[in-house]
């Protein structure tokens, strides 16, 4: 597809795939190396992800240059955020079918001690995941929007 004819939607989807190839892969290390129930596993997870919505923005921000609405790249960051967490989720619920090992290192608890399956944290990473796209979206087209950036970045 031609960058001038690029849209939101098909932007979003396809860095959203690219996001998620990376994040499942590194869920895949940090299970395979154990250390995938620390903390900073976590949050590694989330700077991907802000990642991949920042520069899914920034190419739909280049394709459109200064014809790119607001609203264009904010649901650009939304998709990329809703697709990649979603098929994160998609492989947490295949990593815990085929690893209980992985699924245990990170296994919680609700509050009367029952454990947690795989399918309510394939769902709370479906909610994190696309929660955090939505305020990086905002942050970011903070940025994209600024008169400061568009002289910055050359974009006309």
């Amino acid at each position: 597809m031609a960058d001038n004819q690029l849209t939101s939607e098909s932007n979003g989807f396809r860095m959203g795939v690219i996001t998620a190839a990376v994040l499942a892969a590194y869920t895949g290390i940090a299970a395979a190396a154990g250390f995938l129930g620390q903390i900073e596993a976590g949050t590694l997870d989330i700077v991907i992800l802000a990642a991949g919505v920042v520069l899914a923005i920034r190419r739909l921000k280049q394709a459109k240059g200064r014809h790119m609405s607001y609203f264009q790249g904010f649901s650009t960051g939304i998709i990329t955020a809703l697709s990649a967490s979603v098929l994160l989720g998609a492989f947490f619920w295949l990593l815990g079918g085929i690893s209980q090992a992985a699924v245990r290192q990170i296994q919680a608890r609700d509050l009367f001690g029952a454990d947690l399956g795989v399918l309510i944290g394939g769902l709370g990473i479906i909610l994190l995941g696309t929660m955090t796209g939505v305020v990086t979206s905002l942050i970011a087209m903070q940025y994209f929007k600024a008169s400061e950036h568009q002289a910055i970045a050359g974009i006309e």
